[in-house]
């Protein structure tokens, strides 16, 4: 039976941007059941973009509420067994849908997809590519033997969920699993993806991973985490720090690789801090990972730290 997609566009003053990751939509190779487009209260020319395509797509407006509650509404009312998501700046390669499709026809026992995508600057240029970047990433391009996909399994969730290549706009995942899990986190600027995509590996056991890029990640200053990366850091770990009473059936390999990704948010945190010269605040952000999980590599994680507060008093 042919499988069926909505692809879900949340867009807030992406005027810019939103006719591009459109196009890209609509000029898939296997085409979306239904595209919709949501406006989380923009306040440029969006709707006006948007409006150019009324014949194509489903354009909901609604008061700013933030990418995850846009996300969710656009999930509510999408009608196709899968759904897949797309950011207002990014765009598919055209057979990104195509790649998903076909396999979920062969191979019905798939939890949810992945796969490669590209960086590039906002001048097009080329930064590099998800997988290759990350320790998850790479295991499974060997795993793959040169082929253009591969099944990720329990065994290597621990990995993935530390350190994650797929990102929001490779992901697809059946509609009736989004609604169970109760779709993003809503009310968090930053880290709603991971929260959810760590929460989707707990209740999964065979993820399809293409090797090959399907589509775009823009890289901008004007992002939430390049903007202000105090806050930023500060608001993943607070984000992650909600996961634990919703991980309790997750396999070990979850459990461990998001007590991980907790430590490396903490770190990051802590070096942010130490750039704005908080050194006893540094301290105190790497310090619930000890008590935790007293380890080598968070005991290194604490001895850099504290380095890096000697060195500023010198």
């Amino acid at each position: 039976m042919p499988v069926s997609f909505s692809v879900i566009i949340p867009v807030y003053n992406g005027a810019a941007t939103l006719a591009r990751a459109i196009e890209s939509v609509l000029g898939q190779s296997r085409p979306p059941s239904e595209v919709i487009v949501v406006d989380d209260g923009s306040t440029d020319e969006t709707a006006r973009i948007a409006a150019a395509y009324d014949r194509f797509i489903k354009y909901v407006r609604q008061p700013n509420a933030g990418v995850g509650a846009a996300r969710n509404a656009g999930a509510r009312i999408a009608s196709a067994e899968w759904l897949a998501f797309l950011d207002a700046d990014d765009w598919y390669y055209r057979d990104r849908l195509r790649w998903h499709a076909e396999w979920i026809e062969r191979d019905a026992m798939l939890d949810f997809l992945t796969g490669d995508y590209e960086y590039r600057r906002a001048d097009g240029g080329l930064i590099g590519r998800s997988m290759e970047r990350t320790q998850s990433g790479r295991a499974l391009l060997v795993k793959a033997k040169g082929g253009p996909q591969v099944v990720m399994e329990v065994t290597d969730f621990r990995a993935f969920v530390e350190d994650h290549f797929g990102d929001t706009h490779t992901l697809s995942v059946r509609r009736e699993t989004f609604a169970r899990l109760g779709g993003y986190p809503e009310g968090r600027a930053v880290c709603e993806d991971v929260h959810f995509l760590i929460r989707l590996c707990g209740q999964s056991t065979r993820v399809g991973v293409i090797c090959e890029p399907l589509g775009v990640y823009l890289i901008h200053p004007k992002s939430a985490t390049r903007s202000d990366p105090l806050r930023s850091q500060q608001l993943t770990v607070e984000t992650l720090r909600s996961l634990p009473p919703l991980l309790r059936h997750a396999s070990p390999q979850v459990r461990r690789g998001y007590r991980g990704r907790l430590r490396h948010a903490r770190l990051n945190h802590a070096y942010a801090l130490l750039r704005r010269g908080r050194r006893l605040e540094a301290l105190a952000a790497v310090l619930p990972s000890v008590l935790e999980s007293p380890g080598a590599a968070v005991l290194r994680d604490f001895a850099s730290i504290a380095r890096g507060c000697f060195q500023a008093m010198e």
